[in-house]
């Protein structure tokens, strides 16, 4: 690719960029630039969301499979063994820029299990996270009426559940309960680099499935 494309030309590749991805996705994207956007990176970023949209559906499981990992089943595993199971399994997400969140209140068991038969096998595309773009599986954030009430208890501090009750009055607050395990501080973080006036509403219109890639800029 030619460094010495004009601003026109990147902007016209953009467009085309643009319609690409919302042909894969079924979806409209702005077509708004952000002002402050190097062109250059704007153009790089569409690239990778028509590549993303093109890309082919398969699991976590599948992929993980492809990298010559292997998961025992849990059921097969002591206390002992799925504790170190479940490490080599975070370390091999993380490889993929694939990170946890909200894991405190499960136990290694009651985490490893819920990876091996559910969330593994959850429906992602085929595409290789860049550096800048990561995925997250967050055990208390599909917005399930189970999940809130996690939140509630172990995770939200007194300035969330405090504007929780405003918005929704009659929602029966759990009590605050700590944390039963101490592992969300040690799991691999994605690094997040800064990219000086990108505008990360740039991408309209969600697609509702909760899936897709998350950008660096500001996410996590």
């Amino acid at each position: 690719m030619s460094e010495d494309k004009s601003r026109i030309e990147r902007e016209i590749e953009i467009l085309g960029l643009k319609r690409r991805a919302a042909e894969a996705a079924g979806s409209e994207f702005s077509t708004s630039q952000a002002p402050e956007t190097p062109i250059e990176i704007e153009e790089t970023f569409w690239r990778t969301v028509a590549a993303y949209e093109e890309a082919e559906w398969t699991t976590d499981a599948e992929l993980l499979g492809k990298d010559g990992v292997k998961l025992p089943p849990p059921d097969d595993l002591d206390d002992e063994s799925v504790g170190k199971a479940l490490w080599m399994l975070i370390g091999a997400l993380a490889r993929r820029r694939v990170y946890l969140h909200s894991t405190d209140h499960l136990s290694d068991r009651e985490l490893y299990t819920r990876l091996y038969r559910e969330a593994l096998h959850e429906a992602v595309k085929d595409f290789p996270c860049s550096p800048n773009a990561f995925r997250g599986i967050d055990f208390a954030g599909s917005g399930s009426e189970e999940d809130i009430t996690i939140w509630m208890t172990y995770y939200a501090d007194d300035d969330t559940r405090a504007s929780w009750l405003k918005d929704f009055p009659t929602y029966p607050m759990p009590p605050r309960k700590p944390r039963p395990f101490d592992r969300d501080r040690h799991l691999p973080q994605p690094e997040i680099p800064h990219f000086s006036g990108f505008d990360d509403e740039v991408v309209e219109g969600e697609r509702g499935d909760g899936e897709g890639l998350e950008s660096d800029e500001g996410t996590g």
